[in-house]
C-alpha cells in the first residue's frame, strides 16, 4: 500500500493533505488495517462506472447521504480487495478492478460513523452496462446509477473529486 501511496498523485490541494495526513498516520498506528484497534483505520471504497460513463452509488444506511459503496478490511484484506468485496455487497453489481490490477483514483481521511476516523482509499472499478442493482440482505435497498451531473446534485465534495478524477 505504501508504494500505492507514493504513486499517487492527488488531484487538488483537498487530496494532497488527506494524502500526507494518511501517510503520517499510517507511520504512527500499529495496525492501521484493524477496525478495532484503535479509532483511525483504512477502509476501502469504490468508485464504480458503467460503459456509459455512470456512476453507481448507494444511499448509506446510517448516514443517509449517497456516496460510493465501501468500507472496512477484513482481516489480512487489502485495501483493493475491501473496495470489490464491499462494492458488491452494497449493490449487488458484479464490479472489477480494471484487468491490469487495481487503480488507486483518489484517497480522502474523513470522519466514520461513530467518531473514528477513516483513511480512505478509493479505487477506479468498472461494471457492465445495464447491471441491474440488487445489494444483499441488511444493506441500504436504496442504489442506482447516477450520471456525474446527477451525482453533483445528491454527493458531497470529496465524492465529487473523485468522480472527477476517476474518469481519467
Amino acid at each position: 500500500m505504501i508504494t500505492e501511496l507514493d504513486a499517487h498523485r492527488p488531484a487538488d490541494a483537498v487530496e494532497a493533505a488527506s494524502l500526507h495526513r494518511t501517510r503520517r498516520l499510517l507511520a504512527r498506528l500499529a495496525d492501521p488495517f484493524d477496525r478495532d484497534s484503535g479509532p483511525v483505520h483504512v477502509t476501502g471504497s469504490a468508485l464504480i462506472r458503467d460503459g456509459a460513463g455512470r456512476v453507481l452509488l448507494h444511499r448509506h444506511k446510517r448516514l443517509g447521504v449517497w456516496l460510493q459503496p465501501g468500507g472496512h478490511l477484513d482481516p489480512g484484506e487489502e485495501a483493493a480487495d475491501a473496495a470489490r468485496r464491499e462494492a458488491v455487497e452494497e449493490t449487488g453489481v458484479d464490479a472489477r478492478h480494471p484487468a491490469d490490477g487495481p487503480r488507486l483514483v483518489h484517497l480522502d481521511v474523513h470522519p466514520g460513523p461513530g467518531g473514528h476516523i477513516h483513511l480512505d482509499l478509493r479505487y477506479g472499478l468498472s461494471a457492465p452496462g445495464g447491471a441491474t442493482p440488487n445489494p444483499a440482505d441488511g444493506e441500504s435497498p436504496d442504489v442506482a446509477w447516477f450520471t456525474l451531473a446527477e451525482a453533483a446534485v445528491h454527493g458531497d465534495a470529496s465524492l465529487l473529486a473523485a468522480l472527477r478524477r476517476s474518469r481519467r
